[in-house]
């Protein structure tokens, strides 16, 4: 289904997600995704299946795939990522760029993800990107991890602000576009792994793209 086009006003602020939003995290989630998989005897998952079925955050979505032994499928999952991290997470490309020209344009800037609260703090601060956020929200620092519209209300309560279609949500995946539509907020999908991205308007191929939108205006 089409969306209905929305004016792309200059933002009075920019959320994103984390993960393959700002950096290029699906080849560490399907490694450890497959690796809790393999331990209990399930078929390994597809590219499309990861990103279909990795979407919520580790208390909301393991339960529905690994029942009651989720808790034992987490550690798993964990101990891969923890192992891999260093070498396989990188930024993606023009992400840094972007949110430079965010900070130099004083736009207050926020991450929403569904990644564990501690890893996320971490991660940002491993790429020495801290300075550029203003709130982080990761899973477990609210009662709801998105796609419930609470983050947002969270978020842009901290930053003195509505929300509204002048407050861009850049993400890769629907769990961000529908936060983003529940919340009143503007959804920008980023990248194509998913083809429904590109059912949105708004949709950017890149932070190339949406760096030239943002000079634009």
């Amino acid at each position: 289904m089409k969306h209905e086009k929305q004016l792309l006003t200059f933002p009075e602020a920019i959320l994103f997600d984390w993960d393959n939003t700002l950096v290029s995290s699906f080849e560490i989630i399907k490694k450890s995704m497959n690796a809790a998989l393999s331990y209990f005897d399930k078929p390994v998952w597809s590219d499309a299946e990861i990103r279909q079925y990795t979407q919520l955050s580790a208390k909301d979505g393991l339960p529905v795939i690994f029942g009651d032994h989720w808790p034992k499928a987490l550690d798993i999952f964990s101990e891969c990522y923890q192992n891999n991290v260093a070498n396989m997470l990188t930024a993606l490309p023009g992400a840094l760029s972007l949110l430079q020209a965010g900070k130099q344009a004083n736009i207050p800037m926020a991450v929403i993800s569904n990644k564990r609260s501690k890893f996320l703090h971490h991660e940002i601060k491993q790429f020495g990107w801290e300075s550029f956020f203003q709130v982080i929200i990761g899973s477990g620092d609210l009662a709801e991890d998105k796609p419930s519209p609470l983050p947002v209300y969270h978020v842009l309560e901290q930053m003195g602000l509505e929300a509204g279609p002048a407050i861009w949500f850049v993400g890769d995946a629907p769990v961000d576009w529908h936060c983003a539509e529940a919340s009143g907020c503007l959804p920008i999908p980023i990248g194509e792994g998913v083809v429904e991205a590109k059912n949105y308007a708004q949709f950017v191929a890149n932070y190339l793209e949406l760096e030239k939108i943002l000079l634009k205006r």
